[in-house]
């Protein structure tokens, strides 16, 4: 008889790894990616391409330069991905020095301050993305219209239309809603004569199909996509009933970035809650602060400032919502 050799834990090996999962988020974003080059052309190549460049350099400087090469983690896939998903939040006609500011806080400050990746505290993307807004609020909220493929600076811009639906709301006026695109012009992208919004957040059709691939393959579960979505038709649903200049459930859900960080923000590994129960919490919360933020707040958009709210609280669900211990003999009381 051989040897027994014991081993520490885990003794399973799935099929997941970090590469794994990053790239296969990057493969579901390829469709968002091809509408936003179709819909903005020009400045969605200068916009996406600077972002990712730079969050690719910065995270190879800070670990070369400031932890002395600890460990190269630019091959991962998730500086690529902290890149597009930023540029996804971004405008069309970003001068490109904002950008890579832009991709410095993200990548410095909101990923390598905490120890890098799997450490960090808040999303990333969504870190650079809100010190812009806050930085830039005037270039950060300029949204160039669709269609003008070989313009990048000099793009012409208008509302969009969450910022007519925050109009309507705060005027109590629910004729400007009838200027709103139609739920299925949303879907497929369709503003019309109104400013798209970002990159990444123009057409909901492409964002349901990376979601698709990403169920099907098995890299999110469905808890905190579904729980954000429901929650923000639930709520925008009754409040539409109570006074008609509040829009409809289909609008809110289909317009801004609802849907981009519904499926790809709140669904970090990291910065997320590990049990479905505070997937569920955690969901229903940031689809609620999203509605109080759209409808009572200073800015037409909220779901970036309900996800980062959320993922400070991401170690406090984890704590009250842990996963069933196997093996553990509950003490009698």
């Amino acid at each position: 008889m051989g040897n027994i050799i014991v081993s520490l834990s885990p003794h399973a090996h799935g099929r997941d790894t970090v590469e794994r999962n990053m790239y296969g988020v990057i493969v579901a974003l390829v469709p968002a990616l091809l509408v936003s080059l179709a819909f903005f052309g020009l400045g969605s190549a200068v916009v996406l391409l600077t972002s990712v460049a730079s969050c690719v350099f910065f995270e190879w400087a800070i670990n070369r330069y400031m932890l002395h090469g600890q460990r190269s983690t630019i091959l991962d896939g998730s500086a690529v991905l902290t890149g597009l998903l930023l540029g996804f939040n971004l405008p069309s006609n970003l001068p490109v020095w904002m950008v890579i500011v832009g991709a410095l806080i993200a990548i410095g400050v909101g990923k390598m301050t905490f120890g890098g990746l799997g450490q960090n505290i808040f999303n990333p993307a969504l870190v650079g993305r809100c010190f812009l807004l806050v930085s830039f609020p005037a270039q950060m909220t300029s949204w160039p219209v669709a269609g003008q493929l070989g313009s990048y600076l000099d793009a012409e811009t208008g509302a969009t239309p969450l910022a007519l639906m925050k109009q309507a709301i705060k005027e109590g006026d629910a004729s400007l809603l009838g200027q709103l695109p139609s739920s299925l012009d949303m879907l497929a992208g369709n503003a019309g004569s109104l400013g798209a919004g970002a990159l990444g957040e123009v057409c909901a059709l492409a964002l349901l199909l990376g979601l698709a691939y990403m169920l099907w393959k098995k890299i999110i579960t469905w808890h905190i996509p579904v729980s954000i979505i429901a929650t923000v038709f639930v709520l925008t649903g009754l409040l539409h009933l109570v006074a008609p200049y509040y829009p409809d459930p289909l609008s809110q859900i289909l317009s801004g970035g609802l849907m981009l960080g519904a499926i790809f923000m709140a669904t970090d590994y990291v910065t997320s809650p590990m049990t479905t129960r505070g997937q569920l919490v955690y969901g229903v919360a940031i689809g609620a602060l999203t509605v109080v933020i759209r409808y009572w707040g200073s800015y037409p958009e909220g779901m970036s400032f309900a996800i980062l709210i959320m993922n400070g609280f991401t170690p406090l669900i984890n704590t009250y919502m842990k996963p069933q211990r196997f093996g553990e003999v509950p003490a009698k009381q």
